[in-house]
């Protein structure tokens, strides 16, 4: 008798087993090996830097427009104000829209002058971000309309939600700086800030008026421990090699167009230059940037 309840036992055991191996998750079923999650990477930190070893050091505001084709890993998935994730990939607005949410980022106020960084933004102000809000309104129940009251005595107080349109941001603009290290003989730059930059609508037809304003400004170092675990499509179109925002941001895979260089008249170039001739001073700023690491040097 002993020997046939262990027998039992056994066999109730292996179907058990069996039948865990059969269940199998979503993302199982969606590829044909298992992929490691990028949750515990780390953040690669910067080489260590003094002031004493920077021989000389430029600030540079640029631009990400997110509708030239190296850039559409930035703003794909699209959503329609709820966070949309396919196979663990978020646009970036996601990405930093829901950690300033959850507050693993913090943001930061006056986004046309804080690029500084000086006002924290409240939750409140957080919430209308976009121009998202909630106010209540009038509204006619129908229902009772039908049942033979009137509309006066129909009407209802409701809530009314608009959600921030995430799809409107078709541009991120980058805070850096460029820096000659004389200790390792290098030029090389870092990112200070980062600020998505929302098309701007007339407020009375609603028409796009062309203009672009940031939202807010969040500071990039912070954000990189949110960024390196942000999965973004290989444009290469290589779905074994996985990259991480933090990985195209450390690498400059992106394309980008110079706004202003500190200066002192703090001015931007479409300030003192607009079309074409804007163009080419960008590309001068940049060119000038080159030659200076190539005059530091002789051959």
């Amino acid at each position: 008798m002993k020997k046939i309840t262990l027998l039992l036992l056994a066999t109730t055991l292996c179907l058990v087993g069996l039948n865990a191996q059969d269940v199998l998750t979503s993302e199982e079923m969606n590829s044909v090996y298992m992929k490691e999650k990028h949750h515990n990477k780390r953040v690669q930190q910067y080489a260590p830097l003094r002031q004493a070893d920077v021989m000389w050091s430029r600030k540079i505001w640029r631009e990400i427009d997110l509708r030239q084709k190296i850039n559409h890993p930035f703003y794909y998935p699209e959503n329609d104000g709820v966070a949309q994730t396919i196979q663990d990939r978020k646009s970036l607005i996601d990405v930093i829209y829901s950690a300033i949410q959850e507050g693993s980022i913090t943001a930061y106020g006056n986004a046309t002058r804080d690029d500084e960084f000086r006002e924290e933004m409240s939750q409140d102000d957080i919430k209308k971000i976009g121009g998202a809000k909630e106010e209540m309104v009038e509204t006619t129940n129908w229902d009772k309309v039908a049942e033979g009251f009137s509309e006066e005595e129909s009407t209802e107080m409701t809530l009314s939600k608009k959600e921030f349109d995430r799809n409107q941001v078709k541009k991120w603009r980058l805070k850096e700086e460029w820096f000659f290290d004389k200790q390792r003989s290098v030029m090389d730059v870092r990112i200070i800030g980062m600020a998505p930059l929302k098309e701007d609508r007339d407020e009375v037809s609603g028409q796009l008026t062309g203009g672009f304003s940031p939202l807010f400004w969040v500071y990039f170092p912070e954000a990189r421990e949110i960024l390196i675990n942000a999965e973004v499509f290989n444009l290469v179109k290589n779905n074994a090699e996985r990259r991480t925002y933090d990985d195209i941001f450390w690498k400059r895979m992106f394309g980008s167009t110079i706004t202003k260089e500190s200066s002192v008249m703090d001015r931007k170039v479409n300030e003192y230059m607009v079309g074409l001739d804007a163009l080419l001073e960008a590309e001068r700023i940049k060119t000038e940037i080159f030659n200076m690491e190539h005059d530091l040097w002789e051959y």
